[in-house]
């Protein structure tokens, strides 16, 4: 596994670029979270879309009713349950998010150099001189000059659906703009998005606490996506809301980082958050585009060095209507690798595009390819350095396993955890092999029923780069003899065995709990 790796910082035979793959079991480290939706929520295609990658499905609430996502999450359980891969639910907020408001859905079409107003009177029609909006605040936060995008473009990639808006007056309730391209509004939802304005709406709006107390606690949602996240307080707000809901205490929450304000909280944000993820075509939108990389790499080290998982969205637009990737594309999601990313997330791509289970197999093998020339070494020394010394207990032992495992070419790295905590730590050292991470239920009562935890965690980890997670017998538990821990390591290596992962004669390093103290031990196996 080791000799495949090629640096890029090292010189590279052209011809070795072209030996092919060799196949893994696991098709990549990188997790890919797929948008569930139209064209990609029978049961057939979502056993493919696991098949090949998707390890985490997200559920998007800015369309679609909760019978639609409910249909389309009770075929993800009969998929996951044929496929036996694990896959966790991911929910997204619709947020402040505004909307043109077309209600006949008739194509609306719109010429360069006219004027068209933007009333909050949703009960007019939409027309090629006026559109009503979902949103009565715009007087006040806009004057002349401003710029104003409205499209499909967040979800299609298609350039001719979207036009941008300069404001010319602001009159009484409406807001009078000069269309500056010609375009034609397709569809019935087209999002409205002002550059660098603060828009005066809550977050968590009432519609998605609805959502969530309704269709989030059925479901026991993994993740929350938290929409135009912009302070710490909406992150702490969610939360708050979620600890009130029975299990959805905990639900990870990723901060949607999608403009300026955003941007400009971030460091508090990300203390806050559980992961963070970068909504790149809102970002696009309110940030010059030359200034989208910069973001998106001090975003994503930040993130690694927090050890929270960051998720980048908006990478094979093209793939909606097309078989292949451009170019750029396939090069951007190889970056976005060799930046760090955790995940990959696919939107329209997987929600409403032609070949969701094709784009999930070709972001997979990228992600792959990008992997074995991420310079570990490299980054393992800047983390190292970070975190600085003296190192937290916990700390030192994730990151003495990974040395272990790097020095002794292991083939995967075991860990023992209940909490999740201790896997996720070793994951943030980017180890070159594989984190097979054995959550260890954990047996609760609120004095009426017994429960068992470790489906939560073990779900959590699958959209942190390269953590597997396996869930143990709940009647071995995590610190206790020496025989039952034998016991579970057996069915770990088992497991290794049987997916391919681990082979006669191969090292393998184990982080567990004895008694009070943390080991790291290396194993040789026999034939």
């Amino acid at each position: 596994m080791h000799s495949t790796h090629l640096l890029l910082e090292e010189p590279i035979r052209m011809a070795s670029i072209l030996e092919p793959s060799k196949p893994n079991f696991f098709p990549a480290m990188t997790k890919i979270v797929g948008t569930l939706g139209p064209k990609s929520r029978t049961v057939e295609i979502i056993s493919g879309c696991l098949k090949a990658g998707m390890s985490v499905a997200r559920f998007d609430f800015s369309w679609g009713d909760t019978e639609f996502h409910q249909e389309t999450l009770e075929n993800l359980k009969v998929a996951i349950k044929s496929t036996k891969k694990l896959c966790a639910v991911m929910l997204d907020t619709v947020g402040p998010e505004l909307q043109v408001v077309n209600k006949t859905e008739h194509p609306i079409s719109l010429k360069a150099e006219s004027l068209v107003t933007l009333t909050p009177d949703q009960d007019k029609e939409a027309s090629s001189s006026l559109l009503p909006i979902n949103f009565t605040g715009l007087p006040k936060a806009v004057k002349a000059g401003d710029t104003i995008f409205i499209g499909q473009y967040l979800f299609t990639g298609n350039e001719t659906t979207s036009v941008w808006l300069e404001v010319t007056e602001v009159k009484g309730e409406d807001v009078v703009c000069l269309i500056k391209n010609s375009a034609t509004l397709a569809g019935s939802l087209f999002t409205l998005h002002v550059s660098q304005i603060h828009i005066d709406l809550p977050t968590l709006t009432d519609k998605d606490k609805e959502v969530i107390s309704t269709w989030g606690v059925r479901n026991n949602i993994d993740f929350l996506s938290l929409s135009y996240t912009r302070h710490a307080e909406d992150v702490r707000h969610a939360r708050e809301f979620l600890s009130k809901l029975g299990d959805l205490s905990q639900t990870h929450i990723f901060a949607k980082i999608e403009n300026v304000e955003g941007l400009t909280h971030f460091d508090e944000i990300l203390q806050e958050a559980d992961g963070i993820i970068l909504s790149r075509g809102n970002l696009g939108i309110d940030l010059p585009p030359e200034k989208v990389f910069l973001f998106q790499k001090a975003a994503v080290y930040k993130c690694n060095m927090a050890g929270k998982p960051a998720v980048v969205t908006r990478v094979v637009d093209s793939m909606t209507d097309n078989l292949r990737p451009t170019r750029a594309e396939a090069t951007d999601v190889a970056n976005a690798v060799l930046d760090g990313s955790d995940a990959i997330l696919l939107g329209a791509e997987t929600l409403r595009g032609l070949y969701p289970v094709e784009t999930i197999s070709i972001v997979g093998k990228i992600c792959a390819e990008a992997e074995k020339a991420y310079n570990q070494d490299l980054y393992f020394k800047k983390t190292v350095k970070y975190v600085g010394e003296p190192m937290t207990h916990l700390e030192s032992i994730a990151s003495s396993a990974v040395r272990a495992a790097i020095k002794v070419k292991a083939s995967v790295i075991i860990c023992f955890t209940s909490s999740g905590r201790a896997a996720r730590l070793i994951a943030k050292y980017r180890p070159t092999m594989p984190v097979l991470s054995v959550v260890i239920p954990r047996l609760k009562t609120n004095q009426l029923r017994w429960t068992f935890s470790g489906a939560f965690e073990a779900r959590q980890s699958l959209i942190v780069r390269g953590l597997f997670p396996i869930l143990a017998d709940p009647r071995h538990p995590a610190e206790s003899t020496n025989a039952t821990n034998e016991s579970v390591l057996k069915v770990a290596l088992d497991h290794g065995k049987a997916s391919g992962v681990i082979k006669p004669h191969d090292r393998v390093v184990v982080c567990q709990k004895v008694g009070d103290a943390s080991v790291v031990k290396i194993i040789e196996l026999e034939d």
